[in-house]
């Protein structure tokens, strides 16, 4: 972040400590959604650097938060504006920085792969798409549920075999017998209130094709 005056440390200190936990942005005039007031929770701000104007940060954040918004609300609150200078994103989920590859080294890995045959680079660089999964709850669906939910259904209890604890709310990833990921959704209930009928999981994301599995339900 760049300050637009000169402020003592301790101000901008005690300002970043304000945008500690739940806050409130309206997305920035240059962004790709709606322009909404939204409610955003931040785990935490450390400020690791004041090089006169210029301010090193580390924020850890529920995604969807606008750190160029939180650049600029500082701003205000230090009564002299303020601007993100530069943006890093060192973690999403549970990828790091580390785990990142540069789009040459991909279309390199795909050059040997399609005109010498050689698929080493190529392994280094794909994943399992189920490894996303990792660090949100899991249910494992019956077989014959699984195409419905490929067609965009929500997950009804009867559809159920195993799960892990999750509430009301939280992000659940949907997989088969066999670790596949079918699709991600949001749980309508707690897993407490789990009965043998209604709604579980609302589905907001398909990853399985159509049709992998039998059809076990009609139009």
């Amino acid at each position: 972040m760049e300050v637009h005056c000169d402020v003592n440390e301790s101000e901008i200190m005690d300002v970043a400590k304000t945008f500690i936990g739940k806050i409130y942005q309206k997305p920035p005039v240059r962004s790709s959604v709606k322009r909404r007031v939204r409610k955003r929770e931040v785990y935490s701000i450390d400020v690791l650097e004041i090089d006169k104007r210029k301010v090193l940060m580390r924020i850890s954040s529920e995604p969807g938060t606008y750190m160029r918004k939180i650049c600029h609300d500082m701003g205000i609150l230090l009564n002299c504006g303020a601007h993100m200078r530069e943006l890093r994103r060192v973690r999403s989920g549970i990828f790091k920085e580390d785990t990142l590859v540069t789009l040459q080294q991909v279309s390199e890995a795909l050059y040997l792969y399609r005109n010498c045959g050689e698929e080493e680079e190529l392994r280094k660089i794909l994943m399992p798409m189920e490894i996303a999964f990792c660090g949100v709850p899991k249910i494992i669906v019956d077989d014959e549920t699984v195409n419905s939910i490929s067609y965009g259904s929500p997950l009804m209890a009867p559809g159920i075999i195993a799960y892990q604890d999750f509430k009301k709310g939280d992000y659940v990833g949907l997989i088969t017998w066999k670790g596949e990921g079918i699709a991600i959704g949001k749980a309508v209930i707690d897993s407490k209130q789990l009965g043998k009928k209604g709604e579980v999981v609302k589905t907001e994301r398909v990853l399985m094709d159509k049709d992998i599995y039998p059809k076990a339900w009609k139009k």
